[in-house]
C-alpha cells in the first residue's frame, strides 16, 4: 500500500493539505499483443499498456496533460467525477469540447475537494477507450473512520479486450446477427491476459479494501471470494454502510469496494472467482460465461481451498437497492420534473446496434451543445437551439428530477451511465405488468447513489437527481457499441446560471477552430433555430417517451 496521505490538523478538524499532482500521458498507437493471442494496433498512454492507474488524496489537484500523437482528436473523461463549476473538462468529445487535435497537448485540471473512492480514466472520442486509452483513478479517502476499516487497498481492473481494433469490429457488428458475433473477446485482470493472474498476497487477520472496477466496454464481470467475509462500502465513489455480500456483479463502467477480512490461518490459499458473462453473445463452454481465478496466497506452498459448486440464486449480491449512503441522503423529493425515456430500434439495416434512448438516435453536431447554452442567451432554455439528435432535455436549476428508463426490449440488457451527477437509485420493475418480475424499491432509509447502472431486459430503472451542478451533461448507454451507435441523451442543466459560472479555457476554443467547429450559436452555428448544414436526425421507432414538470 501506498502510503500518500497528508493530513494536518486543522480548526478542530482533519483537512487535506493538497497537492498538485501532475500526470502526462503522451498518446500514441502501439502494435501490441495484450492477451497474447492477437496483435493489432492499440492506443496507449507513454508507449506503454496497461496504462498505470493513477492515485491521488482527496482535496488534491489532478493536472492531467494529454499529448496528442494520434492521427485523429482526442479527449479524457474522468468517469465518476462531477467536474463542478468546469464541465468543460468532463471530456465527452463534441459534448463539452471538440477534442485535442493531432499534435497538440492540453491538461485537464481536476478537483477532487469533494469526491474520493473508486473510478478511472478514458477516452470519450469514438472508440478511443476500447482500443486501450483507459486507466483506473483512485482518490484516497480523508475520512479517519474509513480509514481504521481497513489496512491495505488493493486494486483489481477488469477489462474485455478485443481480437482486432475497434473499428474493425464495429464495423462488421453492423451486418452481424445478434448473439452471432464470431470473436468472444479476451478476459484481463490487472492489465494482463486473466489465464496468468497475478497472485495477491494476503497476510493473516489484515483487513483489505479491494476495489474492484469493470473497465469493460460491453461485458459484466461477478467476482466472489469463497471462504471469505465481504462487507460492500462504496459503489461507484459513493460510500456505503457497511452490509454483508456474497459478491459483486459489475456492468461496463461500475465499481466496488468491498473489506475483506484475511483468515487467520496459513493452512489454505484461496481463489478469488471472476466470471466475464454477457447476454450479448451466445452463450458458449468455455467462451461465455468464462470462468477465471486469481490467487490468493497466504503461504507460497498452501494447497489451494476448494468450495462446492453453488447457483447464483444462491449468492448474496451488493444490491444497490438494499446499500444506504453513508452520507444518510434522504429521498429527494418533490419531483419537479419526470422523464421517461424508452429503449427504442432504430429503422435502418445498417445500425450497430439495435438499440437507443431518446427519439432520434443520437449523433454529434457541429457545436458542442455546452458551447450553445454558453452562447444562445435566453433561448439557451429553449430546445430549438439544439438539433434533435442531441435529445436535448433541458433542466432547471436546483430542481428534483426523477428519470424513468425503460428496456422492454428482451433478452439485451443495457447499462445507463451519467456524467455529471451520481443519481438516487429508487425502483426497477417489468415494464409489461403482467410480467411475473416482481418490483424493487429501495429497502434502506436512504436510497444508494451511484452514477452507472444495469438496465435489465424487460424492466424499467427509476432514478433521481437534482440539478445542482450546472452544465452539460452526457448521459448513455456504457456498452460502447450501443453509444456509438446512438443511445445516449444530453441534460442541458441550468443553462441560465452556467453563462453567469462557466469561461470555456480559450485553448479549447481554439483547438475547436482548428478541428473546423464553430464555437457559438445553435447546434449548426447559426442563431435562432435555423438549423441549416446538419444532417437529418434519424428517427427511432418505439413507445413514445414523456417529460411532465417544468
Amino acid at each position: 500500500m501506498l502510503a500518500y496521505t497528508l493530513l494536518i490538523l486543522l480548526a478542530g478538524g482533519l483537512q487535506a493539505l493538497a497537492a498538485h499532482v501532475k500526470i502526462t500521458w503522451d498518446i500514441g498507437y502501439l502494435n501490441i499483443s495484450r492477451d497474447g493471442l492477437s496483435t493489432w494496433q492499440a492506443i496507449g498512454a507513454n508507449g506503454q499498456l496497461p496504462i498505470p492507474p493513477i492515485y491521488v488524496t482527496q482535496g488534491d489537484i489532478l493536472e492531467l496533460t494529454a499529448i496528442n500523437h494520434l492521427d485523429k482528436p482526442v479527449t479524457l473523461h474522468t468517469h465518476g467525477l462531477f467536474q463542478r463549476n468546469s464541465s468543460y473538462y468532463d471530456g465527452a468529445g463534441m459534448v463539452t469540447e471538440c477534442g485535442i487535435p493531432p499534435g497538440s497537448q492540453f491538461t485537464y485540471i481536476i478537483e477532487t475537494r469533494n469526491q474520493s473512492g473508486t473510478h478511472w480514466v478514458h477516452s470519450h472520442y469514438g472508440p478511443e477507450a476500447i482500443d486501450g486509452l483507459r486507466a483506473a483513478l483512485v482518490i484516497r479517502d480523508l475520512d479517519p473512520k474509513l480509514l481504521d476499516e481497513y489496512d491495505e487497498d488493493v486494486l483489481l481492473t477488469l477489462e474485455d479486450w478485443g481480437q482486432e481494433p475497434s473499428n474493425a469490429m464495429l464495423e462488421r457488428m453492423k451486418t452481424t446477427s445478434l448473439g452471432r458475433h464470431p470473436n468472444y473477446p479476451s478476459v484481463l485482470i490487472n492489465g494482463i491476459n486473466a489465464n496468468f493472474s497475478q497472485p495477491i498476497r494476503f497476510l493473516p487477520g489484515r483487513r483489505y479494501r479491494l476495489r474492484v472496477v469493470s473497465m469493460s466496454f460491453t461485458y459484466w464481470f461477478k467476482v466472489r471470494l469463497p471462504g471469505h467475509a465481504m462487507q460492500v462500502i462504496e459503489a461507484d465513489g459513493i460510500h456505503s454502510r457497511p452490509s454483508a455480500v456474497d459478491g459483486l456483479d459489475l456492468c461496463p463502467g461500475q465499481r466496488y469496494s468491498v473489506i475483506i477480512t484475511a483468515r487467520e490461518s496459513l493452512e489454505f490459499n484461496y481463489a478469488l472467482n471472476v466470471t466475464f458473462h454477457s447476454n450479448f453473445l451466445a452463450r458458449k463452454p468455455g467462451l461465455n460465461p468464462r470462468y477465471h481465478h486469481v490467487p490468493i496466497v497466504y503461504r507460497k506452498d498452501a494447497p489451494v481451498k476448494t468450495f462446492p459448486l453453488i447457483e447464483d440464486h444462491e449468492v448474496k449480491w451488493a444490491d444497490e437497492y438494499a446499500m444506504e449512503p453513508q452520507d444518510k441522503q434522504m429521498l429527494l423529493e418533490p419531483v419537479d420534473q419526470h422523464i421517461v425515456l424508452n429503449v427504442k430500434a432504430p429503422n435502418r439495416n445498417t445500425s450497430i446496434s439495435a438499440h437507443a434512448y431518446g427519439d432520434y438516435a443520437y449523433a454529434p453536431v457541429p457545436v458542442p451543445p455546452l458551447y450553445t447554452a454558453l452562447t444562445t442567451g435566453d433561448m439557451a432554455l429553449s430546445p430549438s437551439v439544439y438539433a434533435p439528435q442531441l435529445n436535448a432535455i433541458i433542466l432547471k436549476h436546483n430542481h428534483i428530477v426523477e428519470l424513468e428508463l425503460r428496456n422492454s426490449f428482451a433478452p439485451i440488457m443495457h447499462t445507463y451511465h451519467s456524467h455529471g451527477h451520481a443519481f438516487q437509485v429508487v425502483e426497477t420493475g417489468p415494464v409489461n405488468s403482467n410480467s411475473s418480475i416482481p418490483v424493487k424499491r429501495f429497502t434502506g432509509r436512504q436510497p444508494m447513489r451511484r452514477d452507472t447502472i444495469t438496465l435489465a431486459a424487460g424492466q424499467y430503472v427509476r432514478v433521481r437527481i437534482k440539478a445542482d451542478n450546472p452544465g452539460v451533461w452526457y448521459q448513455h448507454c456504457h456498452q460502447e457499441q450501443h453509444n456509438l451507435s446512438g443511445m445516449a441523451f444530453t441534460f442541458i442543466e441550468a443553462p441560465d446560471v452556467m453563462q453567469q459560472t462557466l469561461r470555456v479555457p480559450q485553448e479549447m476554443l481554439e483547438f475547436c477552430r482548428i478541428l473546423g467547429h464553430p464555437t457559438q450559436g445553435n447546434s449548426a452555428g447559426h442563431f435562432g433555430s435555423d438549423m441549416t448544414g446538419i444532417d437529418l436526425p434519424l428517427a427511432i421507432n418505439g413507445t413514445a417517451n414523456s417529460i411532465t414538470g417544468t
